[in-house]
This record gives C-alpha cells, sequence and structure tokens, in this order.
C-alpha cells in the first residue's frame, strides 16, 4: 500500500532557501511539509561557515526585517563578527560573522522541530505530479523514491546543489552531493519532461585542515569588532556579545604557484572533465594563478569551522587538483608548512535552471504553484538562496490563499535587485550578489532594512505587532530629532568658534542649524554634543539613522528621485497575453527575448538585454493603446 498524505505546501530541500521558505508558510498558518535528503544536511554549510559580508549582510538584514530566521540564528551560533568597509560609507558597510558550523545547522533545526504546523521528512524527490496540458501545467504535489505520494496546493524547489551532483578532484569522481551527502539523481528528468530549461553549474569548496598542525605565529591575526553589530533588529549588542575566536591571515607565494602550473594539465577544470560553468566571482586557487599570473601572492584566511573543532576552513584556497598536488600546494603557504588535511577540497557540478523560467514572484512560468528558490535557480551563496527562501515561502503561501504575490522591486531591497537579475537576465554563471548590482545603494543600506521592509513583513504576516510598533517608535524618534536638529540654531558668538577651532572646522560667518553643522566632514551627532546640551539621551541605533540622514541629505534626495523615475516604468505592467508578433517597429531581437522571458513590467522589460530603450518606447505606446 502506498504512502499518500496531504498538506497546503511542500517544500522540496532543506538548506538556507528550504529552511527559510518552510518558516515562511507554516508561520502564515499553512501546513507545511519539508523534505530533505538527509536531517544531518539541515541549513548545512558545505562551504565557507560563514554569514554576511560585501552585499551579503544586506540580503541577511531584509531577510530579518521581513521575519526570516537567518539573522537570529548566526546571532545565536557566531564565532566572530566584523564589520567590513568601515572606512568607506555607510551604503557599503557590510556585518559578517563566522559560524559555528553544528551549532548553526543544530540551531535552525531545532527552530524547525518547534515550529507550529510544520512536519520535517526525510527522503528523496523522484518526480512531480503535474495535471493539464502544456498550455496549462498545475502541479499537484510530489513522488519520492519510496513511491510514497504528498500532495499539496504549492511546491517549492529548494534543492540547492544536490541535483545529480558530481564532486570531483583530480581523477576521482563521486556522484554525491556536497560533503559526500546522498545526491538527487530522479527530479531533473521529471522537470525537463515539462520544459523546464536546465543549466549545468559548478562551484568549489577548499580543504579543511587540523589547526593544531598550523603555525599560527607566521600570520596576521584577525580579530572579530569589540562592539558587536546583531543581524536580528530584534536583538542588541551588548545582550549577544561573547569572547570571539580569531581568523588568520596568510598569502600563497611563487612556490605554491609553481606546484600549480606544473600540475595544471591534472585540474578537471582545465583537462576537460569539467565542462560546466562556474562563478566567475570566487574562482579555484588554479583559476587565479593562471588567470593572474602577474600576481606574486592571493591572500589566504584560515577560519574556524566551530568552537569544539580543531578543523579549519582555507579561505580563497578552493581547488579541484588531484590529492597528492593540494598537500604540495597548501604546505608551501606560510603557517602551513607542516599542515594535515582533515577533507580534501573539491569541485561539485549540479543541475539549476534558467532563472528565466520564473516570474518575479518565483512561481514558474510554466506551471502553476510550483515556485523555487536558492542555488537551485541559479544563484550562489547561503545568503542569495535563504533571501529568495523567504519570499518564495510568503508567494506560495499568499497563492494558497488567493493572495496577489510579494513582488519587491530593485528600489526596495537588495532582495528586490537579485530576484529581478535572476528572472530577467540569462545567467550562464552562478550569480552572486554585490553592492555594485544595486543601482540605488545609498538608500538600500543594511542600516535601514528594518525602516524598508518590515511594513511588508507585518503586513505579509511575519512580523508580529508588538515588534512593528517598537518599529513605529523607532522611526519616530529619529524624525523628531532630525526636525530638532534642523532647528536648534547657533551663533557666530565665540564659543562656538572656539569649539569650531578644537574640531579643526572652519569658523561660522553666520548662524546656522546644528544639522547643517553636522554635514561638515569633520564633524558629527556625537561630537556636536558639546554644544548641544538639550538632547535627549537616544539608543546608538537610533544616532546612527540621525547621522546617516544629516550627513548624506543631498545624495538621499537625488537618489529619492532616481527611484521616483524608475516606478513610473515599473508600476507600467504589461499584460499576461500580450502578443509581442502584434506589436509593430519591435526589432526582432527584441520580440524574441520578450516572448522568451515574457516580462511583468515595462521595467522588467527595459532590463531584458537585447531589448533597447526605442523598444520599450514602442512597447510602452503599444501598451497604452
Amino acid at each position: 500500500m502506498v504512502v499518500k498524505e496531504t498538506y497546503d505546501v511542500i517544500v522540496v530541500g532543506a538548506g538556507h532557501a528550504g529552511c527559510e521558505a518552510a518558516l515562511a508558510s507554516s508561520r502564515l498558518g499553512l501546513n507545511t511539509i519539508m523534505f530533505t535528503v538527509s536531517m544531518s544536511s539541515i541549513a548545512f554549510m558545505p562551504c565557507n561557515p560563514h554569514i554576511g559580508g560585501s552585499s551579503k549582510g544586506h540580503l541577511v538584514r531584509e531577510i530579518d526585517a521581513l521575519g526570516g530566521e537567518m539573522g537570529k540564528n548566526i546571532d545565536k551560533t557566531y564565532l566572530q563578527s566584523r564589520m567590513l568597509n568601515k572606512s568607506k560609507g555607510p551604503a557599503v558597510h557590510s556585518l559578517r560573522a563566522q559560524a559555528d558550523k553544528e551549532r548553526y545547522s543544530e540551531e535552525m533545526r531545532r527552530t524547525l522541530q518547534h515550529t507550529d504546523n510544520l512536519t520535517l521528512r526525510q527522503g528523496e524527490i523522484k518526480e512531480l505530479i503535474i495535471e493539464g496540458d502544456e498550455t496549462n501545467y498545475t502541479v499537484k504535489g510530489v513522488v519520492l523514491t519510496s513511491n510514497a505520494e504528498y500532495y499539496a496546493d504549492a511546491v517549492i524547489l529548494c534543492t540547492g546543489t544536490y541535483l545529480n551532483a558530481r564532486c570531483v578532484y583530480g581523477d576521482v569522481s563521486e556522484n554525491t552531493g556536497p560533503n559526500g551527502l546522498k545526491a538527487a539523481n530522479y527530479l531533473t528528468d521529471s522537470l525537463l519532461k515539462y520544459g523546464i530549461k536546465m543549466n549545468r553549474f559548478k562551484t568549489g569548496t577548499p580543504a579543511r585542515i587540523d589547526g593544531r598542525t598550523v603555525d599560527f605565529s607566521k600570520m596576521e591575526e584577525q580579530p572579530g569588532d569589540e562592539v558587536v553589530v546583531p543581524f536580528s533588529f530584534d536583538n542588541i549588542g551588548k545582550d549577544i556579545s561573547r569572547k570571539q575566536i580569531s581568523c588568520w591571515l596568510t598569502y600563497t607565494n611563487e612556490e605554491t604557484h609553481k606546484i600549480i602550473r606544473d600540475n595544471i594539465e591534472r585540474s578537471p577544470l582545465y583537462n576537460g572533465d569539467i565542462e560546466s560553468t562556474g562563478p566567475r566571482y570566487c574562482p579555484s586557487i588554479e583559476s587565479k594563478v593562471m588567470t593572474f599570473a602577474d600576481k606574486e601572492r592571493h591572500h589566504v584566511f584560515i577560519e574556524p569551522e566551530g568552537e569544539f573543532t580543531t578543523e579549519m576552513y582555507v579561505g580563497d584556497m578552493s581547488s579541484s587538483l588531484p590529492e597528492d598536488v593540494q598537500f604540495q600546494m597548501y604546505r608551501t603557504v606560510p603557517g602551513l608548512e607542516n599542515v594535515k588535511i582533515t577533507r580534501n577540497a573539491y569541485a561539485i557540478e549540479y543541475d539549476c535552471i534558467a532563472g528565466t523560467e520564473l516570474k518575479a514572484s518565483l512561481e514558474f512560468k510554466r506551471i502553476k504553484n510550483l515556485f523555487s528558490a536558492g542555488q537551485f535557480n541559479g544563484s550562489s551563496g547561503y545568503e542569495e538562496a535563504a533571501a529568495q527562501g523567504i519570499i518564495a515561502g510568503i508567494n506560495a503561501s499568499r497563492k494558497v490563499k488567493g493572495l496577489e504575490p510579494v513582488v519587491l522591486n530593485r528600489s526596495e531591497a537588495y532582495i528586490g535587485v537579485l530576484i529581478d537579475d535572476l528572472v530577467t537576465k540569462e545567467t550562464n554563471e552562478p550569480y552572486r550578489m554585490m553592492t555594485s548590482r544595486a543601482e540605488y545603494r545609498l538608500f538600500l543600506r543594511q542600516d535601514n532594512a528594518d525602516i524598508r521592509l518590515s511594513k511588508i513583513g507585518h503586513e505579509v504576516g511575519l512580523i508580529d505587532d508588538e515588534r512593528y510598533n517598537a518599529l513605529l517608535d523607532k522611526e519616530a524618534k529619529i524624525e523628531a530629532e532630525i526636525n530638532r536638529l534642523k532647528n536648534v540654531m547657533v551663533g557666530a558668538n565665540k564659543n562656538m568658534q572656539d569649539f569650531l577651532a578644537s574640531k579643526n572646522s572652519a569658523p561660522l560667518k553666520t548662524a546656522c542649524s546644528l544639522a547643517d553643522l553636522m554635514k561638515r566632514p569633520e564633524l558629527d551627532y556625537d561630537l556636536i554634543a558639546e554644544i548641544d546640551p538639550d538632547r535627549e539621551e537616544l539608543s546608538d541605533i537610533i544616532k546612527e539613522q540621525v547621522y546617516i540622514n544629516i550627513k548624506y541629505e543631498g545624495y538621499i534626495e537625488r537618489q529619492t528621485r532616481q527611484i521616483k523615475h524608475f516606478l513610473k516604468m515599473e508600476n507600467k505592467k504589461i499584460p499576461d497575453d500580450i502578443d509581442y508578433d502584434d506589436v509593430e517597429s519591435l526589432r526582432i531581437e527584441a520580440r524574441e527575448k520578450l516572448k522568451k522571458i515574457r516580462p511583468e513590467t515595462l521595467g522588467m522589460a527595459s532590463r531584458i538585454q537585447g531589448v533597447s530603450p526605442a523598444d520599450c518606447a514602442v512597447l510602452e505606446v503599444y501598451i497604452r493603446k
């Protein structure tokens, strides 16, 4: 007798995307089941066990602002916390935390197992249950390799790097998922059956080493920040502060590079054994050495994998070279002369879909009620996966409830930039989020993610009233303090001139507001406290928002005007049933691209490669008529 069960939502995969998707749908009151090939792989970190970093920290803050879990989980389990790019402007400040790999997974599993409406199940999905014909496919459920059938109103695919996965180093090739976990070998055929375009991508990871065999005296210590900034807006830094563990910096050298060059034909990346596309912004050490032949050295970060393990991660030195070459090259790095490898570096190939198969809601265009998120969509990284996961979970839930999807645009969130890039651009390599991809990054800062997105999280149902009211109170205090500073005037008297001279600031010629003084490069909110005796004591978080909004007021206002112009195009919807063959004066290339991708708005159409501004103008006239 075949097992048959029915749920509201099925989530396939329990990586970072699957966890956020399952938590979102279950917290929104839908009976949800999440499948994983191994209960041990829930929220697993097969590569560098860290969360955040440049632009990725923005994503984690946005996930938290919407009501997600990643920020809370890393706040519980970090080994070291650092704010990156502090010497630059606030738009590129990015929080990064090294995680305790096992604890991160355990804490997320504990959260999942104690969430109402959520069932966890170990099992591999071999096919989708689809009804209808090619003009009207609808997903109805999934079938396991055991032939058990699970039915639901919506299905979310979050298979990560497990589909037809193959791990490779040198001559060794194993059909497994990351870290030797079981691969998922059947689902690809089910997707191809329904016309879904698939890609074959590659990523990789460096060796893990025994920290007891490392000579740290030859390396540069990288300590954590003294003042910890939480990822979750629910947390206060002093409440989550703990003793931190250092990371370490060292470098490759010419001897390292010679070993790599001498053995390059034994690398699957160069001898043809691996033909799939890898991430441009996270290349293997052999790719770096061959591509940047003029560089005398490349940095290498030695980072802990956990508090209670001696294993360490060799950052920025991923490889698919043979085992014997790995031993040789790692031992040329200062501090690693006598190192013992605990796990070999390897490359992993896997199946994923073309992101253009999806709507901006992350629902498949060809199959109704089927959603997907994470590396399965052609992205890379834990943070990118989790960001897509929470959106897929929200929108699958809303689809079941008969509500309109939540679609974040490029002016609202880094998540909006990420998803828009995936669904409009034909990505031919694993996509990585970067600050440079966001046109409005001064507005989309990590420090104001709650102000930008928690209203949406509250409307959706993932942010409770208590947290939302606290946000409203925070916003009111920020606005009140900004207005006060703009209205408190100071004169050009002797005391004021002496104060300015002590701060190496030019003297006043006439009276001005405290806000105007703050805009001077050499002054900030804390420094002017000396001449502002009536100010109320505010939290550091509110002070930061007051300072940024005043200091960068002109730039923020200019970007706000740019956003208003952007939204004019973004809000112009393209009818679902539009026949692009009827649109006269469209160039052939644009017509073909528009028919293939079927953008939802004129703004999306304008970002498709091969669609010119003139094509968009023609399309706009046609829609208006």
